[in-house]
């Protein structure tokens, strides 16, 4: 059975940095592309980061905040949250698929239960 489990999440400040953290078991997941994916409340799924053996892939709204990182067994996913905005409050989901395409479409196979990331001002 295929899990997902994420962690770190929690209430931060404007300007403060975060690192989630998800661990995978269940399957080999080397080939795959891992990632996160967020939700607001009221607003549409969007992709924030993937990790793929051909490299990693981010969102514009990330690029120089976020940095992404796992283990070349895909056995963990980091994400380091840097500059965090009000904008970036979110439940934020690890997310697995085959292509890192089919996460950037807010798309996977995988889903974890999701880790709340609040931001204030």
């Amino acid at each position: 059975q295929v899990q997902l489990v994420e962690s770190g999440g929690r209430p931060v400040q404007a300007g403060g940095s975060l690192r989630l953290s998800c661990a995978a078991s269940g399957r080999a997941f080397s080939d795959y592309a891992m990632g996160w994916i967020r939700q607001a409340p009221g607003k549409e799924r969007e992709f924030v980061a993937a990790v793929k053996y051909s490299g990693t892939y981010y969102a514009d709204f990330v690029k120089g905040r976020f940095t992404i990182s796992s283990d070349a067994a895909k056995t963990r996913v980091d994400l380091q949250m840097n500059h965090l905005a009000p904008e970036d409050m979110a439940v934020y989901y690890c997310v697995v698929a085959p292509t890192y395409t089919t996460l950037m479409n807010g798309r996977a196979d995988f889903w974890g239960q999701g880790t709340q990331v609040t931001v204030s001002s």
